[in-house]
């Protein structure tokens, strides 16, 4: 089961299912789009998703258990991108980022886990981002939601673990898919004056990487599909060589600020 399943990453992991013989739940808020995008298939089913309709997350669900008997992955996928300068973003579109990011793969995952745990096994993969690692200019909002993926994902597993389901964090770097198109990100609508030139500066940047991103998610998709069939599936994967980089340095930053003040934060005991 795919969220997000009609463009982007969605589209490349769904068809990486599909060649390598799986059955498909694919899913979207408009169907309509994602059937022509994937095209006809046995083994394809297509089921309305929005993942901020917990309603929906349990329809689909259950329509795909009818279809093919259970499900043993589920790929949370759906994203958005508000981007902005964290005083200029206003606090709907936060709270958007954040329902969109992380409390809708929160409802899809708890419409799938009741049927995974009676079946004793499953797969939980999430898309989280290196923005989930480490903050970066202009993604407050969306590395607040990514951040927010990591430690519910940590902590589910702790939970899961013990009815066989297993679970991963995916930390994509940059990728040539659809989240800087203007149907993916939104910019904040009330700008600063004193933020005027380097938020120029920085749309600019983002602007311009759209379509020029390294990473290949045709790529990514098959790595995933390798993942899901390991009996033992690393809790994390980074994908990317600028992904690595990133995790690479975040690793040396968390262990020079440990040790720039080990003693003092040694010392806090009664």
């Amino acid at each position: 089961m795919i969220t997000g399943a009609g463009r982007g990453m969605g589209l490349d992991i769904t068809k990486a299912a599909l060649d390598a013989g799986h059955k498909v739940i694919a899913t979207g808020r408009n169907i309509d789009k994602v059937a022509p995008a994937i095209g006809e298939h046995e083994n394809l089913l297509v089921v309305k998703l929005d993942v901020n309709n917990s309603g929906d997350a349990e329809a689909a669900v259950g329509s795909g258990i009818a279809k093919f008997g259970k499900i043993d992955v589920l790929v949370n996928n759906a994203a958005n991108f508000y981007a902005g300068y964290f005083e200029e973003l206003s606090m709907e579109e936060i709270e958007l980022q954040v329902a969109t990011s992380l409390f809708g793969p929160m409802k899809v995952t708890r419409a799938v886990l009741p049927s995974m745990r009676e079946q004793r096994s499953g797969h939980i993969i999430t898309i989280s981002s290196v923005a989930g690692l480490t903050g970066q200019t202009f993604c407050s909002a969306y590395a607040a939601s990514k951040f927010g993926i990591e430690g519910w994902m940590e902590s589910l597993q702790t939970e899961v673990q013990q009815f066989g389901i297993n679970t991963t964090i995916v930390n994509p770097g940059f990728f040539r898919t659809e989240l800087l198109t203007d149907d993916s990100t939104r910019f904040a609508d009330h700008p600063i004056k004193d933020y005027d030139g380097a938020r120029e500066q920085t749309i600019a940047f983002w602007k311009g990487a759209n379509g020029n991103q390294p990473g290949d998610p045709a790529k990514l998709a098959s790595a995933l599909i390798t993942i899901a069939h390991e009996e033992n599936p690393p809790l994390r994967f980074l994908a990317g060589e600028d992904a690595v980089g990133a995790a690479e340095q975040v690793s040396t930053t968390l262990k020079e600020q440990l040790n720039a003040y080990r003693d003092l934060s040694s010392s806090m005991a009664y």
